[in-house]
């Protein structure tokens, strides 16, 4: 997936760090942030082939991600969204399809099936990938 830049935005620095380096070997160009003043400072001066996000950035109960994501796809509808979260619930998924995510994974999705998950998701956008 050489080429392709994908933003990460998660309040756990372990999270951040192992995502970040797993994509970076699978030849992503990846962003991190940690809550959304630095998410959307990084989207307004970048476009990105996909967008990660955790649900919560701010402690219990936050649902700053699928903020996020929404503000994400109303600036830039073909970038695909991916929401990963440890709370995922009946009640998150409804909102976040509502949203227009692509995707929801929960916490933890080993790192393979999250690439997994964007590589599909960044082809289905770019045909000449296929």
């Amino acid at each position: 997936m050489q080429g392709f830049r994908v933003l990460i935005i998660d309040d756990q620095e372990p999270i951040l760090f192992a995502v970040h380096d797993f994509l970076t070997a699978q030849g992503y160009e990846v962003d991190c942030a940690r809550d959304v003043q630095g998410a959307k400072s990084l989207t307004a001066g970048a476009t990105y082939a996909a967008v990660i996000a955790d649900l919560r950035l701010s402690g219990t109960g936050g649902m700053e991600g699928l903020e996020i994501l929404q503000f994400v796809k109303q600036e830039s509808p073909f970038t695909a969204t991916v929401l990963l979260t440890a709370y995922r619930s009946p009640t998150v998924d409804v909102e976040a399809r509502r949203r227009k995510v692509d995707a929801i994974l929960s916490k933890p999705t080993p790192l393979p099936i999250l690439a997994q998950v964007l590589s599909e998701l960044i082809e289905g956008r770019n045909p000449t990938m296929k």
